[in-house]
């Protein structure tokens, strides 16, 4: 499968992580006849989150932005322990939150992190509807959480 999800991530330098566990008391992932549905998902790495606070005031959208892509990735393990990515069919659902200093519009950007993420791995298949939504506050005071609904084979 030298065209499948896990070649593309690795030409794009990345792997797969552990799938994050769960910091409250719900699953990864539930599968519901051919969708998948993701836990809102942080931007955590080995056990930790990789950065606090909100986007606008000491957290720079640039590195929003990457922190999505690292939500996305995240996204893509619980998917893959469930029911792996070679039976994705469509990224049919992004949703991105966004924790925003006052003034901070800049979501849909940020978001893009995730969303480009899913384009690059899946071509076609990873374009989505999406809402990229600003909140006061994220789980763990993280900057940014991003849910998927995936439709799988």
């Amino acid at each position: 499968m030298s065209n499948g999800p896990h070649a593309k991530l690795a030409e794009l330098g990345l792997t797969l992580p552990d799938v994050v566990p769960p910091v409250a008391s719900y699953v990864p992932a539930v599968q519901s006849g051919q969708h998948v549905y993701v836990s809102g998902q942080l931007p955590m790495a080995e056990g930790k989150l990789l950065a606090t606070g909100k986007v606008g005031a000491g957290v720079s959208a640039d590195q929003a932005k990457d922190l999505a892509q690292r939500c996305a990735l995240n996204a893509m393990a619980a998917v893959d322990s469930l029911v792996g990515l070679e039976n994705v069919i469509k990224i049919v659902k992004l949703t991105g939150f966004v924790a925003s200093a006052p003034g901070f519009t800049g979501q849909p950007g940020v978001i893009n992190g995730a969303s480009d993420l899913f384009g690059a791995v899946f071509g076609e298949a990873g374009r989505h509807a999406r809402s990229a939504v600003g909140v006061s506050e994220l789980p763990l005071d993280s900057p940014v959480e991003v849910e998927v609904i995936v439709e799988v084979a």
